[in-house]
């Protein structure tokens, strides 16, 4: 009976092992605000990331990766959908502008304020959503910021496990958002770790989530830091009802030591600071999935979700976060897949964050059996129209990137990449650059290439007319 047993129980295991070999883990690492040249790898800058580095080593680098919007919400819903903010409806901040007046919101204004009302659509279908479907274990932490209302939070897009905050940014260790208390356990705000650093307590609920299920179910964490986004706080001496001054970065103490003596100011030592804590927490993850036995069967996936801003700016790249420039909208980007992209390769293929979810659908064997292709880009997914492309062969550098061309709006600001061109028309400033020759965007050739303009806005309102002809979503669009 006992060798029965045996028997049986490594039958199970072998089974168990097999069904996780064909279905890879996934974690999904998004940081806050961190600009495009802010890795040590890149060496740019005096920045420890020890563990981001190695990550890089031992995976893919992407030198030309794009977002959808150059600040955090539209980005990161792009990132969770796979759609234009334009077509998911989540096409513009969800947050209450008085806070930046030092206005402090009651619990009941608080309630029917645009931070607790509006959110992410909730017709749409998250990453969570299609992963959970296909058997994974979910789990949110972190920076949600697509809607606090429940019908928003996380455990109703597709999660199994959240502990994080839905708004746009909180206090490192008050967790709240001018004097709202902003952290959610499950549906729940909570105060429980108010006063603990917010980068080691999403460490924390990650390595749990992780604990719980890795080697014993497929799963999928999305670790949405809010690090090194500067926090929502204000610093001393602004007069009551004018504009206040931020904070800035918070971080602890050890970690903005390391940077003392080596950066211009105390400010920019508190974002670095930020980021190394960031890694270390991210090392962390990686040593957890490591001691699973599930390091060559995870996809590690790494992204910022617009360009930097407080960073001490984005050289080589023009701008910085809230523009149309390049440190607006070109972000640092890592997938690591031991075995299925190449180790130590650094990619000048032009990629964007509308590729996360068709890669990781089909890498995951997620994608729907009613996929259907139309042309180079859009694929499906059970009906829902997805704006990007499985990325893995471009990676691999089996083939070049099938996107040509990618479009970016916020309010008036527009902007266009259509091969090397890009074309910017703001009222900050624009032109018509050519970024083979021109990465800093210096030189306009508008008035020497008025064809080319022509083409970059015809280009833009063709995305434009079908982005009006989808299907509608909220919160802002009028129908």
């Amino acid at each position: 009976m006992w060798i029965r047993f045996v028997a049986f129980s490594f039958f199970v295991l072998l089974s168990v092992g097999a069904g996780l070999a064909g279905q890879p883990n996934v974690v999904l690492i998004v940081s806050d605000d961190q600009g495009y040249p802010d890795l040590g790898c890149i060496g740019t800058k005096p920045l420890i990331t020890p563990n981001l580095d190695r990550l890089a080593a031992e995976g893919v680098r992407g030198t030309s990766f794009y977002v959808t919007w150059s600040a955090c919400t539209p980005s990161r819903g792009s990132i969770l959908t796979g759609r234009f903010p334009q077509r998911n409806g989540l096409y513009d901040m969800v947050r209450n502008d008085l806070v930046n007046y030092g206005y402090r919101y009651s619990a009941e204004e608080y309630a029917v304020s645009p931070e607790m009302t509006l959110g992410l659509d909730v017709r749409e279908v998250t990453l969570g959503d299609m992963l959970r479907k296909a058997g994974y274990a979910t789990g949110c932490v972190g920076k949600w910021d697509m809607g606090q209302a429940r019908r928003f939070l996380p455990l109703q897009r597709g999660f199994d496990f959240f502990y994080g905050h839905g708004n746009n940014g909180i206090d490192y260790f008050t967790h709240e958002r001018y004097g709202v208390a902003s952290l959610f356990r499950g549906n729940v705000r909570t105060e429980e770790d108010k006063g603990t650093y917010v980068t080691d307590v999403f460490r924390r609920e990650a390595l749990y989530f992780l604990n719980e299920h890795a080697g014993r179910k497929p799963f999928f964490l999305y670790l949405a830091f809010n690090a090194p986004h500067g926090a929502s706080s204000f610093g001393e001496g602004t007069k009551e009802g004018a504009k206040k001054l931020s904070e800035g970065v918070q971080a602890p103490e050890k970690y903005v030591a390391m940077y003392r003596g080596k950066v211009k100011d105390e400010r920019l030592a508190r974002y670095c600071g930020a980021v190394t804590c960031m890694d270390e927490a991210i090392g962390a993850v990686m040593e957890a999935v490591e001691k699973a036995g599930q390091t060559g069967n995870t996809i590690f996936v790494f992204l910022s979700d617009n360009g930097g801003s407080g960073n001490g700016g984005n050289a080589p790249l023009k701008g910085h976060k809230s523009t149309m420039w390049e440190g607006g909208l070109r972000v640092p980007f890592i997938m690591r897949w031991p075995g299925k992209v190449p180790a130590g390769k650094v990619t000048d293929e032009f990629i964007t964050s509308l590729e996360l979810v068709p890669t990781l659908l089909k890498a995951t064997g997620a994608h729907s059996s009613h996929e259907a292709s139309k042309g180079k880009l859009h694929p499906s997914y059970e009906g829902v129209k997805l704006d990007g492309f499985d990325m893995l062969p471009v990676l691999r550098g089996e083939v070049k990137s099938p996107r040509e061309a990618m479009f970016w709006q916020r309010r008036g600001d527009k902007a266009a990449r259509v091969g090397s061109w890009k074309w910017v028309e703001s009222e900050k400033g624009g032109g018509l650059f050519d970024l083979s020759t021109d990465l800093g965007e210096k030189k306009d050739l508008s008035g020497e290439k008025p064809e080319v303009v022509e083409m970059m806005r015809g280009k833009f309102e063709g995305w434009r007319k079908e982005m009006d002809e989808a299907e509608p979503r909220g919160p802002f669009r009028d129908y």
